[in-house]
């Protein structure tokens, strides 16, 4: 018996190893079938990382690019190493890349009629650094206009000088302008405190500003144009930028009435002085190409501004000739108008000064009084001559004889 069982256990071990070699066997030759019919199979490899891409703003080859329009970088699959924007001359543009330095944008403002051109240095996440390039052409004006801040009278507007309460101001533009409306939406004034104003067209190229009622003692007036880079019609351009500023200083107003011939002078709405006066006479004379109106005009004046040793000749006004022309020199006055009216030094009619009126058209005064005035007045202080019988016109420094409801009527807004 146990011989019979060690026989059935030589047999079966036996077979269990033959299976098991034979299904290794199968396994190698199937192995090297595969091999001997098939092609290796290859190994993936990683993909590798795209380049970086850069994007410009104006586009590549845009011609008459707005000069105030920021250059524009921007980047995608990356970040910016370095941007430079230099035009034909060399000089770099200013500007800055973003803190995560996806983008880049120019700080200056570009030149007209320009080439630009813009440099980008961008750079994967792998590393790898491309370079692009770009260029772009600004606008080509077809002229440039400047405006020039002024009082009304033309005076230059020097930043924290003094002017009366009625003080008016003037933008002059040294080309007519096509649309006034583009010309006036670059100017801003600004009133600390805070007072109505407004601007009012004159002419093609002088735009006036003043506020509603005299300015407030005391006051800071900014004026600013913002022309560089705007059209103004027909491809006229700003010129340049400009701004100024001043104060309001006390509150002159003096009252010259015809009717009694006096002239009250108020400080800040005190009375500080008065001055018997002389004005033009009620009367109309032959000049040189017509008749002469020798009245006062009536009317608040903005006062010019002193003057000593002044030349007044008749023939400034068409009166060459004559009995009533002239040609004097006086010692000091203050000049409220346009056309030569004057708050003058007059010693050959004190008396009449207060009395009756003897001038062609100027208020005279006595010496004391002449100089007292001079020495009182700015720019800007108000003259109210009152009773005469003839107006003040708007462009002879008449501008608050002007209703408020026509100044605004004349605004390009």
């Amino acid at each position: 018996m146990s011989g019979l069982v060690a026989v059935l256990s030589l047999v079966l071990l036996t077979g269990g190893c033959s299976q098991k070699k034979g299904a290794a066997a199968a396994g190698t030759a199937g192995s090297a079938a595969s091999a001997g019919n098939s092609a290796p199979v290859p190994v993936p490899s990683t993909p590798s990382t795209p380049p970086a891409v850069v994007r410009f703003n104006p586009a590549t080859g845009t011609a008459g690019v707005d000069p105030l329009e920021p250059i524009r970088v921007a980047v995608a699959g990356g970040s910016l190493s370095d941007v430079t924007v230099t035009n034909g001359a060399g000089t770099a543009v200013k500007g800055a890349l973003s803190a995560d330095k996806l983008s880049w944008a120019s700080a200056e403002e570009l030149g007209y009629n320009k080439s630009y051109t813009i440099k980008a240095v961008a750079t994967n996440a792998d590393g790898d650094e491309t370079t692009q390039a770009s260029s772009f052409t600004t606008v080509k004006p077809h002229n440039l206009t400047m405006p020039y801040i002024q009082t009304a009278a033309g005076g230059a507007i020097d930043p924290g000088v003094t002017f009366g309460v009625g003080q008016v101001v003037r933008v002059h533009f040294d080309e007519a302008i096509p649309d006034r409306k583009a010309a006036q939406a670059t100017l801003q004034v600004t009133t600390a405190p805070d007072q109505t104003g407004a601007f009012s067209w004159l002419s093609d190229r002088d735009v006036y500003w003043r506020t509603r009622t005299y300015l407030t003692p005391g006051t800071k007036v900014t004026i600013t144009a913002k022309a560089y880079g705007k059209n103004f019609g027909n491809s006229l351009y700003g010129q340049a930028d400009s701004t100024t500023w001043f104060k309001v200083g006390n509150k002159h107003i003096s009252i010259a009435d015809d009717r009694n011939k006096i002239v009250r002078v108020y400080s800040n709405g005190t009375l500080v002085k008065t001055m018997p006066t002389s004005m033009g006479r009620h009367t109309s004379i032959k000049g040189d190409t017509g008749m002469i109106d020798l009245r006062t005009n009536s009317g608040p004046h903005v006062v010019v501004g002193g003057e000593k040793n002044i030349d007044m000749n008749s023939a400034s006004f068409g009166l060459s000739k004559g009995a009533n022309a002239y040609r004097t020199t006086v010692p000091v006055g203050v000049r409220i108008s346009y056309d030569g009216e004057y708050v003058h030094w007059a010693d050959w009619s004190v008396r009449q000064q207060g009395k009756t009126d003897t001038s062609h058209g100027c208020l005279n005064v006595s010496p004391a009084n002449a100089y007292w005035f001079y020495g009182f007045s700015v720019p800007g202080d108000i003259v109210d001559v009152r009773n005469t019988g003839r107006t003040l016109a708007e462009w002879n420094s008449g501008y608050w004889n002007v209703s408020w409801a026509t100044w605004i009527s004349d605004s390009a807004t």
